[in-house]
């Protein structure tokens, strides 16, 4: 099969022939259709290293969406012909960006009703923005929200997402180029990080009080900025650094809370992690169907152009999802 690889030594992608992998025990064989691009995939230079065993043969490629052609031992629920979709394990070998993919059964859903393009466009993204906002934030008519990083895959989601809840005042973060895709969304206000004093705006926007909830999107120092608007009992999530509540001002006197979120870990941890995955994954999809989330500028790369995407992906050069259809 033809497969993207990934060689650690060189920090290069390359095109190759692979064999087509075996499904072992618990995992399946499927046929990809689609497979999402994501910072996670592009940055496979920051975090290869705890990947054990990663080598030339690896095939990055972790939101994919497809048909199951082969089944292992002991898989149970799952036929051969079922449309799936599911996000992957980025420690595991056999991904997306190729003609054939393994994964664990255990975290497989069915595939929405939407073409392979838009829901492979949705796992990384989609289900962390709704982690974070329902599961973390339980966000649900909560009057304010800050969203670092408005126009970003999780940032377009997560607007979304907001305005479902029925949040009062959906305040994003994005340059002034993309405020109008942003506002389109449904943010209801749009601030330029690039010229504009972000924490005044937002104060001045909530009569001083500050948001009740904050998402960091972006990472640098957006936690600082983001702890930084909170209102009394604010609460924040953090998707790209560790937290440092140490740096918050008045975290401890305002009685902020604080989370982490990482959608890969439910990987890692057994079957609570499978279940908050799948569960996520699910209440997204439903929400997608209904119309409710749409993916927004989605733009289609051949398995040929997926290298060279994913570099400028690194270098912060791509607007909206891309999602590679073969």
């Amino acid at each position: 099969m033809r497969a993207l690889t990934y060689q650690p030594d060189q920090d290069r992608f390359t095109l190759t022939e692979r064999p087509v992998p075996t499904p072992g025990p618990g995992e399946v064989l499927v046929r990809v259709l689609a497979c999402g691009l994501n910072p996670v995939d592009a940055k496979i230079n920051l975090w290869h290293a705890q990947a054990p065993g990663m080598g030339a043969h690896w095939v990055p490629g972790l939101d994919v969406a497809g048909e199951i052609v082969g089944l292992g031992e002991g898989v149970d629920g799952w036929r051969l012909g079922d449309s799936v979709l599911y996000h992957g394990d980025m420690f595991k070998p056999s991904g997306g960006y190729a003609e054939f993919a393994l994964h664990s059964a255990a975290t497989l859903i069915p595939m929405p009703k939407v073409t392979p393009e838009e829901a492979a466009a949705t796992p990384c993204a989609g289900w962390t923005a709704w982690r974070a906002l329902v599961d973390r934030l339980q966000l649900a008519g909560k009057p304010s929200l800050l969203i670092a990083g408005g126009a970003g895959g999780v940032g377009s989601f997560a607007v979304q997402i907001a305005r479902d809840l029925g949040v009062g005042q959906v305040v994003a973060t994005c340059s002034a180029a993309n405020a109008d895709y942003v506002r389109d969304l449904g943010a209801s206000e749009v601030i330029d990080y690039r010229q504009e004093d972000v924490q005044a705006r937002v104060m001045a926007l909530t009569q001083g009080h500050g948001v009740a909830a904050a998402l960091d999107a972006v990472g640098g120092d957006n936690d600082i900025l983001c702890a930084s608007v909170l209102a009394y009992e604010g609460q924040m999530v953090e998707l790209v650094r560790t937290l440092r509540p140490e740096s918050y001002p008045d975290a401890f006197m305002k009685g902020l809370g604080f989370h982490q979120l990482s959608l890969g870990s439910g990987h890692r941890h057994g079957l609570a992690g499978q279940v908050d995955l799948v569960a996520a994954g699910l209440a997204f999809s439903e929400r997608l169907e209904a119309g409710a989330i749409r993916v927004p500028r989605l733009t289609r790369v051949v398995l040929e152009e997926v290298g060279e995407a994913l570099m400028a992906m690194r270098e912060q050069r791509t607007v909206g999802k891309l999602v590679m259809t073969h």
